[in-house]
């Protein structure tokens, strides 16, 4: 996978369709998928799938997607800090952040597109 540190190791997420790794960077822990060359759903099932690891400041989930997840964010939208920036070939890198008192309450069941 492009984007990808060296030292990068994968690892198993339940519930993902796509593989998923891991690495450190600044103190923070990185959980990282691509699923650029994926349909609808699975951009919502493996987002939904890695937000799960995210419970603290220190970690961060890396989705690389062929376009914005519009319906990702309006589900979610509100219980992250996320940032987006736009990446070779067309595709969009986002980074999901915890927020202190958003993520907790964040429904990660519901992993369909409507």
């Amino acid at each position: 996978m492009n984007n990808l540190p060296q030292d990068a190791t994968r690892i198993t997420v339940d519930g993902s369709t796509v593989d998923f790794y891991t690495y450190m960077k600044n103190n923070n822990t990185y959980y990282q998928f691509d699923t650029s060359m994926t349909g609808p759903p699975e951009p919502m099932v493996n987002a939904m799938a890695g937000l799960n690891l995210i419970d603290g400041s220190d970690k961060k989930l890396v989705m690389i997607n062929h376009k914005s997840p519009g319906g990702l964010l309006a589900k979610i939208g509100e219980n992250y800090d996320i940032e987006e920036e736009a990446i070779d070939g067309g595709k969009v890198k986002l980074t999901f952040s915890y927020k202190s008192g958003a993520t907790e309450s964040a429904d990660l069941s519901d992993n369909s597109c409507h």
